[in-house]
């Protein structure tokens, strides 16, 4: 019997994976004021699961071949300025819901647990969602430490990035694609509603104890693990459901982070 036979061990481990690889993307997502854009991406899993049940292959896989391809369809919608984003992104996000909802209720012979898929079922990570989190997290930021720098001067000014020979229309879509990737593995810790939230609250929390990005994106990281770990402790011992019990120690950790005499702010 290995250690990995433990369902417990196998939530902790999944969880803290996908706590390394969204801190630090979701510092980005808080500095360029996309989290509405998160959204869609995790609205968009719901269609990925369901087309995955239908078509008899792997979920994860799925999830994360529908949100590139709407990462690629809003990513070209937008340089055509056919609508405004907020306008478009709202679109993407209900319709592809609407959509997965659709296709699931042609799936009669398929037992499906919605609210698993909705709010994460951790403790029912298996070996294979292991190897996807840490494959695909590694994939993540691995493209996203080569391209820090110019992530970077583009969330800082895009055009002036452009004029430094940054190809800003390559790394837009590449960070959209990354972030889609990001909520294909997340998608059995949190759920597919919950997936924002794991980006931006360890993020929005870790910029008030940091001084330089490099900084942020390492705090965000820890501090995702350390709610991973309370929120596990928490749904143990009191019996609450996983995946929210982590976001809502993250959140927690937000607010004592606010405190006044806290952070640099208060220095």
């Amino acid at each position: 019997m290995t250690l990995l036979d433990d369902f417990m061990v196998r939530a902790v481990v999944a969880g803290i994976g996908v706590a390394l690889v969204a801190g630090p993307l979701g510092c980005f997502v808080v500095w360029r004021r996309m989290a509405y854009y998160g959204d869609t991406l995790a609205h968009a899993a719901l269609l990925g699961i369901a087309l995955g049940f239908l078509l008899e292959f792997d979920l994860i896989a799925g999830v994360a071949v529908v949100c590139v391809v709407v990462a690629l369809v809003v990513g070209a919608m937008q340089r055509r300025g056919m609508l405004s984003t907020d306008t478009l992104l709202g679109i993407m996000a209900h319709s592809t819901l609407a959509f997965g909802l659709v296709v699931m209720a042609f799936l009669p012979s398929v037992r499906v647990d919605l609210l698993a898929y909705l709010f994460g079922d951790i403790l029912s990570v298996g070996i294979n969602d292991i190897i996807w989190i840490y494959a695909g997290g590694a994939v993540v930021l691995v493209v996203a430490g080569l391209l820090w720098r110019r992530l970077l001067a583009l969330t800082v000014h895009e055009e002036l990035a452009e004029v430094e020979g940054v190809n800003v229309p390559a790394v837009r879509l590449t960070f959209m694609v990354l972030l889609a990737l990001v909520i294909a593995v997340a998608m059995k810790v949190v759920g597919v509603l919950l997936i924002t939230s794991l980006l931006i609250i360890p993020a929005a929390t870790a910029r008030r104890f940091t001084r330089t990005p490099e900084q942020m994106a390492v705090g965000a990281a820890v501090i995702g693990c350390l709610a991973v770990l309370i929120g596990l402790g928490a749904s143990l011992t009191s019996d609450t459901p996983s995946g929210p019990s982590v976001v809502a120690a993250a959140f927690i950790l937000f607010l004592i982070s606010r405190l006044p005499g806290l952070g640099r702010a208060a220095a």
